[in-house]
Parts: C-alpha cells; structure tokens; sequence
C-alpha cells in the first residue's frame, strides 16, 4: 500500500480534526473525546487519526516550547 501525500489534509474535515486535537493539547483543555466518538454526525469518528495526530503534534510542542524557555531564561 503506497502513501500518497497528496490525500494528507486534502479535506476540510481532516484539517479540523488536526487543528482540535493540536489545541486541546497546547491550551491544556480536557480531551474533547476520550476514545473513539460514538456519535455518528461527529465529523472526529471518521478522522481520529487526524484527531489523536494533531494531539501529538500538540505535545511536540509543549516540548519545544520547554526547550526554547529553558534556553532562554536558564
């Protein structure tokens, strides 16, 4: 199975899933889902991946913001 980049946020829904699960995690806020969605018109049940992607990214960057802060005041 090849990956093809070109499909990797082509869609809006991708995009927002990233961007909720990226926030949640950099504004410290409660995980807005705890395991998989059960609704079925949450636009999160389709594209977790995206979702628990974009938390990750959001933990990447608490960690270079960590960085940055201990390179700059200590």
């Amino acid at each position: 199975m090849a990956i093809n980049p070109k499909q990797f946020l082509n869609d809006v829904e991708e995009f927002h899933a990233l961007a909720i699960g990226f926030f949640e995690v950099l504004c410290p806020w409660p995980p807005h889902f705890k395991g998989m969605p059960t609704t079925e018109s949450c636009d999160l049940k389709k594209e977790y991946h995206y979702y628990m992607f974009g938390r990750a990214l959001g933990i990447l960057a608490w960690i270079l913001i960590a960085n940055i802060a201990k390179v700059l005041f200590f």
